[in-house]
């Protein structure tokens, strides 16, 4: 059965897993709409008891997702909840992998951080934070999760960098578990899904449990670093550079998009 949101397709035809795709055209975006639909996900997984696994992709080759839409606010919750499901989503015992091809930048690098494992394309994936070239910060996780991940020397370089990484870099810093030829990708996560299914639950949630005990942010900062994000939409340095970004090419198809880690740097 595959039920269709209007961001999120969830594939549940496979016992035990549900196969959760991305599709927001052009670019993947995630915006409002899009953290109210995960907010619903994240309580049907935590409903589910025969649930193992949940792996997300995207529908884009390009764009894993993109990074927070600049539209107009649109959650049904006024400012949108994403620090509470990803919360959830980490502390329950079904396993959330992030198969990613294409960007995944800002809040979509931030949404892979926030699963339990990350692989990825070695030719297709890109990553980056490039909140602080634009004048902001991050303010879904990046800020907590990457220096538990990468250290805090790297993860100052990639932050305050704001430039793009390709996958053998985010492999080799730990921002990802695996980068892995883009030909083998699907058989690679197929196979190790297939490894997860044939375990038992109660053994697979125990030591998930137990792992969580290290090595997951705190989520009161979590949510304060979110808090601190929306406000600095109104800094003089990211009001300077909304008009410019907008003008050469946020949020839509093309070669500013695609090269954004590069493009922030000549704003």
């Amino acid at each position: 059965m595959t039920e269709t949101h209007q961001r999120l397709t969830t594939d549940r035809s496979t016992p035990g897993h549900w196969r959760v795709i991305f599709n927001n055209p052009p670019i993947n975006t995630i915006d409002d709409r899009t953290y109210d639909e995960f907010f619903d996900l994240v309580a049907e997984i935590e409903a589910e008891p025969s649930l193992k696994v949940v792996t997300f992709e995207s529908a884009n080759p390009d764009f894993f997702i993109a990074h927070y839409s600049l539209a107009e606010p649109r959650s049904r919750f006024g400012a949108p909840r994403w620090i509470e499901p990803a919360t959830r989503l980490a502390q329950s015992g079904v396993l959330s992998i992030a198969v990613i091809r294409g960007r995944a930048r800002g809040g979509g690098s931030e949404f892979a951080l926030a699963c339990d494992i990350r692989f990825a394309s070695r030719e297709k994936a890109v990553f980056g934070q490039p909140e602080v070239g634009i004048g902001l910060i991050p303010g879904g996780g990046a800020l907590e999760r990457l220096p538990l991940l990468v250290g805090r020397a790297r993860a100052i370089e990639i932050i305050l960098g704001s430039d793009d990484f390709d996958a053998e870099t985010a492999e080799r810093y730990g921002w990802i578990n695996r980068a892995v030829p883009d030909a083998e990708l699907d058989g690679f996560v197929d196979n190790y899904v297939r490894r997860i299914l044939s375990f038992d639950k109660q053994a697979l949630q125990t030591a998930k449990s137990t792992i969580n005990q290290q090595g997951l942010p705190d989520p009161s900062q979590l949510q304060a670093t979110q808090d601190t994000f929306f406000t600095t939409f109104r800094w003089p340095g990211a009001i300077e550079r909304m008009p410019k970004l907008r003008a050469r090419g946020i949020g839509a198809a093309g070669d500013f998009e695609l090269n954004l880690g590069r493009e922030v740097g000549n704003l």
